[in-house]
Formats: C-alpha cells, sequence, structure tokens
C-alpha cells in the first residue's frame, strides 16, 4: 500500500512502513484515550518526529488471506479502507516532514479520505462514493471535536470525489486524473479547501 500511494502521488518518504507497525500491547503504553483498529501516534520533541502506526492484526490478516489486488469485496473492503487510511496517514506525514510543512489532523482526515476513494476507484474500478461518504458510523467514542473534524473530512472530500468523478473518472481520463490528485496532494490545507469550492 505505501509503495503504491507513494508512486500514484509521486513522493518518497525514503521510510518503510512496517518499521513503524506496533502491536497493541506497545499502543498500550502511549495511554491514549481512544483505541480505534487503526491509528498513527505522532510525538514531537527537539525537533525530532516519532511516528508509530497500529493498525488492527485481524485487518491484516484477512487482508493477506484476500488480497484487495486480486479482488475488492464486502469480505475485505472494510478492513483494506482501514489500512488505505493507516498507510495514508503515515505517508502523509512523513512527506510533509521532508517538506518541513506543519500538517493539521484536519488535513490528514481530508486526504486520507481522498486517498481511499482515488485507490478503491483505481483498484476496483468501482464508485464506492456512496459507501464511502454516506453510508458510514463514527466511533461512539469520539469526542466532539473529533468527530467535527471527521465530518469536515468527509464532506470535503465527498464534494471532491463528486468532481473527480465527473471529469475524469466517468470520462475514462485517468491520466488527468493522476494529474489532479497529483497536484492537490502538494496543497496545503488552504489551497485543498480552496481547489474543492472551486470545484
Amino acid at each position: 500500500m505505501q509503495r503504491g500511494l507513494e508512486r500514484l502521488y509521486r513522493v518518497e518518504t525514503e521510510l518503510s512502513v512496517d518499521d513503524f507497525v506496533i502491536d497493541e500491547a506497545t499502543r498500550a503504553t502511549f495511554n491514549t484515550e481512544r483505541t480505534p483498529r487503526e491509528q498513527l501516534l505522532v510525538r514531537e520533541a527537539d525537533g525530532e518526529l516519532e511516528l508509530a502506526l497500529y493498525v488492527c492484526p485481524r485487518a491484516l490478516a484477512n487482508l493477506a488471506a484476500n488480497d484487495p489486488r486480486a479482488r475488492l469485496d464486502s469480505g475485505n473492503l472494510q478492513d483494506f479502507l482501514l489500512a488505505v487510511e493507516g498507510v495514508s496517514h503515515f505517508v502523509y506525514v512523513a512527506y510533509c516532514a521532508r517538506q518541513e510543512r506543519p500538517v493539521s489532523a484536519l488535513e490528514l482526515e481530508l486526504q486520507a479520505e481522498v486517498d481511499k476513494y482515488v485507490t478503491c476507484a483505481l483498484v476496483s474500478g468501482v464508485d464506492l462514493r456512496e459507501r464511502l461518504f454516506e453510508s458510514f458510523t463514527l466511533d461512539p467514542a469520539m469526542d466532539d471535536d473529533e468527530r467535527e473534524r471527521y465530518l469536515v473530512a468527509n464532506e470535503n472530500a465527498h464534494a471532491y470525489a463528486d468532481a473527480l468523478h465527473e471529469r475524469y473518472i466517468a470520462r475514462g481520463a485517468m491520466p488527468d486524473l493522476l494529474g489532479e490528485v497529483r497536484a492537490f496532494y502538494r496543497l496545503g490545507m488552504a489551497g485543498k479547501l480552496e481547489r474543492i469550492r472551486r470545484g
């Protein structure tokens, strides 16, 4: 997944996400307030960035047994989306750190939502906008700020996905789609929101 995202956006982190994946016991040492099925842990200290990624081991095992490159369906879609989100967060934080550019939690969520849509479109060719942006549930353990962040990211990613579908995917203009999403990836949060607003 990491190599796929880096090739998609033509970025290089020079890191391997495998080196940063942690298990449940290790995550417990971080004393996080919530323990969702996917979680990127980030800490900055003395100009150094520390990262760790937790993805539910059952989800990873399911993807190993039911490779989404062979078939993406109801048996592996949810776990695929979970893994894409985690890897998306990891790659984007690493990319922004290399650019010495700050990144907000909202920007991370927005980019991950876009990554899930684009990845599914490229892997399966199936239009998953309704599934991704309308038929979802939020973790009831989220606090109000986190819930609002996810909803804002979802709404904006939905608008962007609609524009991508209409302009590129429905017309089979995949090279143009790739150019658009690569340009979007390199924008900061204000630029992303302006591009979405312009449709």
